[in-house]
């Protein structure tokens, strides 16, 4: 009878999902959660001030013989650098960030993402 009720038990507490409360150092750590702050549309005259200052750095860009065009021959490429653009102009993301993120995507012209971050800065 009392290995019944043992037998009992041990099923009872093994269907329950009871856990150990210890945790293995070896176990992974839960990633941290982030949350995702909403975006807000630029008003009008901020987007009108982005792009003035992305006219100006563009036109720049012509001054230089060692600046080199990148290749943003989809719509979908020009709208990823406009965007990255305007991340580093509001202060979204670093410079270093900036070219990191255009150098994963175009490694061959640090040179022009270095450029364009620094035509940036200087506008500011």
């Amino acid at each position: 009878m009392k290995l019944r009720l043992l037998a009992a038990g041990i099923a009872a507490l093994a269907l329950s999902g009871c856990t150990n409360s210890i945790t293995s150092p070896l176990a992974p750590t839960p990633a941290p959660v982030v949350k995702k702050i909403p975006y807000e549309q630029a008003s009008p005259e901020k987007q009108e001030r982005f792009h003035e200052d992305m006219i100006a750095v563009a036109t720049s860009t012509k001054n230089d013989p060692n600046y080199n065009r990148m290749s943003l021959d989809t719509p979908e490429r020009k709208a990823w650098f406009k965007n990255l653009m305007y991340q580093l102009w509001d202060g979204q993301i670093t410079k270093a960030q900036f070219i990191a993120e255009g150098v994963s995507k175009y490694p061959t012209h640090r040179y022009e993402f270095e450029f364009v971050a620094n035509g940036f800065e200087q506008r500011r």
